[in-house]
């Protein structure tokens, strides 16, 4: 019985995690779950599967069933890996990096589904699983496959990474046609069902930006060797280039459960979805990323190139300008001049604490908040 630390299990992440522990219970069970302020979600998850642990990372109210220990915010970081094989960190957004550091510290298998903490904190995170020989394994589709096509294995070589990505609903809109573009159209993914959150950064390739920096800590990779193209049916989810011409590929339905349960159960494979009908399908197509029209992705690979705390900067700018789109504030092409003004006005510095990397972000919420509300 593997025993999993869940940390954001109201989100689309964590609710697919659950499926997949609902599937196999003879496998799974939960020691831990922790969510940020759903109250009502987290109640109902644990009664449904009795974790040892829950608890409201943003605190709030919650009802648990008997034996389950209530953690308070400070416990839910401090605590919520007792006892855990694995620490699944699915939560959004820079509140993930903390979590990620703790499991990292303690040396359990490390689930990773949020992409920030490598994002922001690539490297604290390294250090931290250098120390303490913690095992990472990415839940990412596209690191996911990148992961299996090098045999489950991140030290592997290679000549080339190549991340596929979807194009979003905009992939052939001109620049007059985003600026009238509206956050249901942002949220109308073409081929995934995610967060609100995740859903716009792919509209605006900042997702696959985020990546592009995550490939580089996950594998060693240099970014050079690390490219991104447009494949519009969502079937091949990475590929890797091997030195002697050979290209290796992952494919499957868009779904998120089958790299979560693979990063649960590997190397062993068991039953999760429908492999893919290749007649049925009839072609894939792969298309050159268009950068120009979208600048975050850009703005993403330049930050992730400069290093030190200016991802985080990206980050922290970047989850403010979409949560403004979201609530109609600003325009879709707004989201990257915000990112851009903070990575050009808040200097870079090395990386030395996650509080200063904390403090990096503050700094770039702020900026994003004064240019979009004009204080």
């Amino acid at each position: 019985m593997v025993k999993i630390a869940l940390i954001g299990c109201s989100g689309s992440i964590g609710r697919q995690v659950c499926a997949v522990v609902h599937r196999y219970p003879q496998k799974f069970a939960f020691s831990a779950l922790v969510a940020g302020e759903d109250g009502e979600t987290l109640s109902a998850l644990a009664h449904e599967f009795r974790p040892a642990f829950a608890g409201l990372a943003d605190g709030g109210e919650c009802d648990l069933p008997e034996g389950t220990r209530r953690l308070s915010a400070e416990e839910a970081l401090r605590n919520a890996f007792d006892g855990c094989d694995v620490a699944l960190i699915a939560a959004g957004g820079f509140a993930g990096l903390a979590y990620t550091l703790r499991a990292a510290s303690l040396g359990v298998r490390v689930a990773l589904a949020n992409k920030e903490s490598l994002v922001c904190g690539g490297d604290l995170v390294t250090a931290e699983l250098q120390k303490s020989g913690a095992d990472l394994v990415p839940v990412d589709s596209e690191h996911s496959a990148i992961w299996q096509a090098l045999s489950f294995r991140r030290d592997a070589s290679f000549s080339e990474l190549i991340l596929t990505a979807s194009g979003g609903p905009f992939r052939s809109y001109t620049q007059e046609q985003l600026a009238r573009v509206t956050a249901a159209d942002a949220l109308r993914h073409p081929t995934w069902k995610m967060g609100a959150k995740i859903t716009v950064d792919s509209a605006t390739l900042l997702n696959k930006g985020y990546e592009v920096i995550e490939a580089h800590w996950l594998y060693g990779a240099p970014y050079e060797k690390i490219r991104a193209v447009v494949h519009p049916e969502s079937i091949v989810h990475s590929l890797v280039a091997f030195e002697d011409g050979a290209m290796l590929a992952q494919l499957g339905y868009p779904t998120m459960e089958l790299p979560i349960q693979l990063a649960l159960t590997y190397p062993e494979r068991l039953p999760c979805a429908s492999a893919p009908d290749l007649a049925q399908i009839g072609a894939l197509h792969f298309l050159p990323l268009p950068e120009e029209r979208f600048p975050c992705f850009r703005l993403a690979a330049q930050a992730g190139k400069a290093g030190g705390t200016l991802p985080t900067v990206l980050n922290g700018a970047g989850e403010e300008a979409v949560r403004a789109f979201l609530e109609g504030k600003i325009g879709f092409l707004q989201i990257s001049e915000i990112i851009e003004d903070a990575l050009a006005h808040i200097p870079r510095e090395t990386v030395s604490s996650y509080e200063q990397l904390k403090e990096a972000d503050i700094r770039a919420r702020k900026l994003a908040l004064g240019r979009i509300y004009g204080i």
